[in-house]
């Protein structure tokens, strides 16, 4: 199994770009909820994206009705600045889906109504309005991810081994 992300109505490529990439990396499934602010052969999304398109499973759908007819039965938690607890206080399980709204709007207050003992925030300051989509999906799961011990996924690198004579950091350390 793994996690899931669905973003309700993206706008911005590059921040659905970067998100498909965290998806990739991490083995996590992206739901896109259409209506879309842009094709998905936008050249920003692929760029936001790199090459890791082919390592990530996506799906999309023409609207939310049709999302909810073939995931009826989920774990769910739906991130807003309106939510009524932290993100980390929430219990995570894999297969569980993340939902996150429009980069200008956010998710639609009447299905905030609906699940708001679902709903989770990550904490900051008053006077923010909100944070990146991109980063508030990085933060998100990988909370999720970390709580379930971070499923099929390498915890420790290595150094490639190459030579770098040239480096300014050299001269610091």
């Amino acid at each position: 199994m793994s996690m899931n992300i669905v973003l309700m109505q993206p706008e911005i490529p590059q921040n659905t770009g970067n998100i498909a990439r965290t998806c990739a990396a991490t083995g996590t499934v992206l739901h896109l909820i259409e209506p879309l602010g842009f094709s998905l052969s936008d050249k920003y999304l692929k760029r936001a994206g790199l090459d890791y398109w082919h390592l990530m499973e996506y799906h999309v759908y023409r609207n939310p009705e049709e999302f909810w007819r073939m995931h009826s039965c989920i774990r769910a938690h739906y991130a807003t600045t309106k939510a009524p607890r932290g993100y980390h206080e929430a219990e995570y399980r894999d297969g569980d889906f993340l939902f996150f709204g429009c980069e200008t709007r956010g998710l639609p207050e009447n299905l905030l109504e609906k699940v708001y003992d679902q709903c989770i925030r990550i904490p900051m300051r008053p006077e923010a309005r909100s944070l990146n989509l991109a980063n508030s999906a990085a933060i998100v799961l990988y909370e999720a991810l970390r709580q379930n011990n971070f499923p099929g996924m390498c915890a420790q690198g290595k150094l490639t081994g190459r030579e770098e004579t040239d480096s300014p950091w050299l001269d610091y350390v």
